[in-house]
């Protein structure tokens, strides 16, 4: 297996106001674009030539990451003048594929972390003969999820979108994310219009009769869909909890980048990235959270769990805890911001404007 298409058109709108003026892909997840650990596993389980199917905010992909030769990899990148769907994604770069027609092409969503043994997918793909194989994982409330159950040698028997009863629940194990296509099954896919690969793809190819062959791989899984979730996998991510040859330093505690600076007696801990050029201040204390380049937090800030977005500032002595400030905002000093707040970018909240407990 040699090539691999990465599905990273989507507009991220549960993810705003990170996604404002930033791709989802190229947010920062432990101090690089989150593309960058996809594009790192991939080349490590031998991929070397990568399809970006782009849509959203497509032009910055390509001046980030170039042709892919610092990280040893072939990248080309395909645009969709309109939203094509998962599948009509895949569709759209197919000629740009060099794959003889039983050759197996690995395909990723943008915007899952998990730590998938990519080779023994393509493994089993292959041992199995399949026409698609998907990576499955087992989780503890699939009703969000579209589940998959299978026989008991692995093979797909039905596609079930989001059950909401007890009966509707017959298995735990959900789409994961990640595929390997025999090469000629990409071109069945319908062109020209948008496709689901989850809601028509998949169950049109079970129902003609088709090898969909699963593969569960219980391993970090991560949907990073909403701002909680970034920012969760992005401190697993400095843990070492999930696994990426890209995180730019040691595991640990806290990462912090080049050209950061943070005073002495700062407090940073549970996976916390500090951005180039930010400024972690006197007396803060930072646990679990991403502060993103050119960002300020001033004296005595307390952040958990939150992001602060790029050249954002924190106030001294605010409060915040999960909490997402967008690109550019002003927190002023001893506001309080807790569990689900967004500050949208350039924002500005005056000094002891916002609370959640009683004044002190």
């Amino acid at each position: 297996m040699t090539e691999a298409i990465l599905l990273v058109g989507g507009k991220g709108t549960r993810l705003r106001p990170l996604t404002v003026h930033t791709p989802k892909p190229m947010v920062r997840a432990a101090g690089v674009p989150f593309l960058t650990h996809q594009l790192a596993r991939a080349r490590a389980a031998g991929v070397d030539h990568i399809i970006l199917a782009t849509s959203y905010l497509a032009e910055v992909f390509e001046p980030y990451f170039g042709d892919g030769a610092s990280l040893g990899l072939h990248i080309e990148y395909v645009t969709e003048e309109e939203p094509l769907g998962t599948g009509g994604a895949i569709r759209n770069v197919a000629s740009r594929l060099h794959s003889a027609p039983d050759d197996p092409v690995l395909i990723f969503n943008g915007d899952i972390l998990t730590g998938l043994d990519i080779r023994a997918l393509v493994d089993t793909h292959q041992r199995t003969e399949a026409d698609v194989s998907l990576h499955l994982t087992k989780v503890t409330d699939p009703r969000a999820y579209g589940l998959v159950p299978t026989d008991e040698t692995g093979r797909v028997t039905a596609f079930l979108e989001k059950p909401q009863t007890p009966e509707e629940i017959v298995t735990d194990q959900i789409n994961a994310g990640a595929y390997v296509f025999r090469r000629s099954v990409i071109d069945t896919i319908p062109t020209g219009r948008p496709v689901s690969v989850e809601r028509e793809t998949f169950p049109d190819l079970l129902s003609a009769g088709a090898h969909l062959q699963g593969m569960v791989d219980s391993t970090y899984w991560l949907d990073l869909g909403t701002p909680a979730a970034f920012v969760r996998g992005s401190a697993d991510l400095v843990l070492g909890r999930a696994p990426s040859p890209a995180v730019p330093g040691r595991c640990g505690d806290r990462l912090i980048l080049p050209t950061a600076r943070v005073a002495p007696d700062a407090k940073l801990a549970g996976g916390t990235v500090v951005g180039e050029g930010a400024f972690v201040a006197e007396g803060a204390r930072v646990f679990g959270s991403t502060i993103l380049p050119g960002a300020v937090i001033e004296p005595g800030a307390v952040i958990t769990d939150s992001l602060i977005g790029t050249r954002a500032r924190v106030g001294e002595r605010s409060i915040l805890i999960g909490t997402v400030i967008g690109d550019g905002a002003i927190i002023g000093p001893e506001n309080e911001l807790t569990d689900g707040a967004r500050v949208w970018c350039d924002a500005q909240i005056p000094a002891r404007a916002l609370r959640f407990s009683p004044d002190q």
